[in-house]
């Protein structure tokens, strides 16, 4: 096993230079390498460079309550395009009640409903299920599996749309992960203004064109009277307080590819847009059947503008025009540009790390490394001599290979993760003890110096990479559930173990197998 293979000696050297240049960007200033040389340099965490911190919940509750108002909104449309007559249309619980007035059109009613209502699951289905009720009731209810499928892929959407955002701000290395089942985690490094993210991240920037019902008069407005087909919505856009508007909307934000701040021919603010093929068409449909009726473009149920269509527009194109300002404009068509969020978020924590303490927490973390790492030292080169000097030089390419591991993968360093570091030299260092130990167990058992070598490394990898295992198990456990500092502590532990391991069994024995070619030892140093 000592043999001094080609393949190990090119392995150790392989393994040093790859630690050395994925560990340089990080020890000199940024662009002083050249081009042609890796540049990825360590991302400091939140507690290492300050930054904001939330911690965010998708609302479930009011996607669910959105999901019944929308089945309610189609239940009536097609009862009433059919001429079927009904009563009692509500949402009672989980579930949305409709009474069919007529008894022989109860069925009819029921095989429209069936047929028509509810999307396609993947595993098959619709994601509504219709059962009758008492006096020609019909129930139709969300089907649970349906209901909990879209609560994930609402927190999965939100992490993704919340990305972009922080991303077009010009936040770098966000870290944004999931928590529990609703919860997400938003770490922003180097802004330091929590509330101006929370606006940009937490407004859910649903877009909707609606049409204005004209037939409703100022008194019922002013009233309240609000038709079965309508929604009383409060008007940002100067003119009525509150419009009355048709429930069903016209075009959603979904439709939009493109949305930018610009200025109008007065060279005020407003937001350009653009739709796709569908929200063209719609659009399109929409202006040329209600020519010189107004619209209102409506931002998260506010009316942000309500203009009268003058012509068909048909260029899938417009502009939003309202009381923008520079900066909100901007902020909107950004929104609108990175999508609409599934559902509100609600903020459930916050806090800042300032810059000075994240500066303090890297000083305190050098400052352990280099104490823990120069104790290590003393203790393995006092413990064991020459060998204990191969030991600490395994430990340095160790060292640089998890740096530049952690580098290459653009892997975020926490606090939590320097802890990692230190304990993983120290892990490290375990190795070392269980082969040279063996080695003297193996001298006292009468073996010559270089069988005794030998059978250390050979007898105590088994006991190394079981101990190590278990380790790396551990990481990966608390890489799967933990968030945050976990997270980041369980990825330098997780790539800490790969490299202890193999820098204790190969880097050692290199030089081991080295010194003794070389000095044709017929005696260990460390007896």
């Amino acid at each position: 096993m000592l043999a001094l293979s080609r393949w190990k000696i090119g392995l150790v050297i392989a393994a040093a230079l790859f630690g050395l240049i994925f560990t340089l960007p990080n020890l000199v200033p940024p662009g002083t390498l050249p081009a042609w040389m890796p540049n990825q340099r360590l991302n400091l965490g939140l507690d290492l460079q300050g930054g904001s911190y939330l911690l965010l919940e998708v609302d479930t509750v009011a996607l669910k309550k959105e999901r019944l108002t929308n089945l309610t909104e189609d239940i009536r449309t097609k009862l009433r395009t059919e001429q079927i007559d009904f009563t009692g249309l509500a949402v009672v619980g989980d579930s949305v009640n409709v009474r069919i007035t007529a008894p022989d059109q109860t069925a009819k009613a029921f095989t429209l409903l069936n047929a028509s209502l509810g999307e396609r699951l993947a595993s098959g289905g619709r994601d509504v299920s219709l059962a009758s009720g008492p006096d020609q009731t019909i129930v139709v209810t969300v089907v649970k599996a349906a209901a909990d499928a879209a609560a994930r892929d609402a927190v999965k959407r939100s992490i993704d749309i919340i990305r972009k955002r922080i991303d077009a701000l010009g936040t770098k290395e966000p870290l944004i992960t999931q928590q529990g089942a609703a919860r997400i985690v938003v770490e922003a490094p180097g802004e330091s203004d929590p509330e101006k993210l929370k606006a940009v991240i937490g407004k859910t920037a649903k877009l909707t064109f609606q049409m204005v019902d004209v037939d409703v008069s100022p008194e019922d407005v002013a009233a309240g009277h609000v038709p079965p087909d309508d929604e009383l919505l409060p008007n940002d856009g100067g003119g009525p307080p509150a419009l009355m508007v048709k429930r069903r909307s016209l075009v959603t934000g979904e439709m939009l590819t493109g949305a930018s701040a610009g200025h109008d021919q007065n060279n005020l603010p407003n937001i350009n847009f653009n739709f796709n093929g569908q929200g063209t068409h719609r659009f399109a449909l929409a202006t040329t059947e209600n020519l010189h009726k107004p619209f209102a473009i409506v931002l998260d149920k506010r009316i942000i503008s309500a203009p009268t269509i003058q012509s068909a527009i048909t260029g899938g194109s417009g502009e939003i025009t309202g009381n923008f300002t520079e900066e909100s404009a901007h902020d909107l068509a950004l929104m609108l540009k990175s999508g609409a969020l599934p559902a509100r978020l609600n903020v459930v924590a916050q806090h800042t790390v300032g810059a000075q303490l994240g500066a303090d927490a890297v000083r305190a973390g050098q400052v352990s490394i280099l104490i823990g790492a120069a104790l290590i030292f003393a203790f393995v080169i006092l413990a064991y001599g020459l060998f204990g000097t191969f030991a600490a030089i395994a430990l340095v390419i160790n060292g640089l290979m998890i740096v530049g591991a952690m580098s290459m993968t653009q892997a975020t360093l926490t606090l939590p993760g320097i802890a990692g570091l230190v304990l993983t030299l120290a892990v490290a260092v375990d190795a070392n003890v269980l082969i040279y130990e063996r080695m003297r167990d193996e001298v006292r058992a009468g073996r010559a110096a270089m069988a005794a070598a030998d059978a250390g490394f050979s007898k105590a990898i088994v006991t190394i990479i079981d101990a190590n295992v278990t380790t790396l198990v551990a990481s990966i456990i608390m890489f799967q559930f933990g968030s945050g500092p976990v997270k980041g502590f369980a990825w330098t532990l997780f790539i800490g173990v790969i490299t202890s391991v193999g820098t204790a069994i190969f880097v050692t024995q290199v030089l081991i197998a080295w010194w003794f070619r070389a000095f044709k030892a017929k005696t260990l140093p460390i007896i």
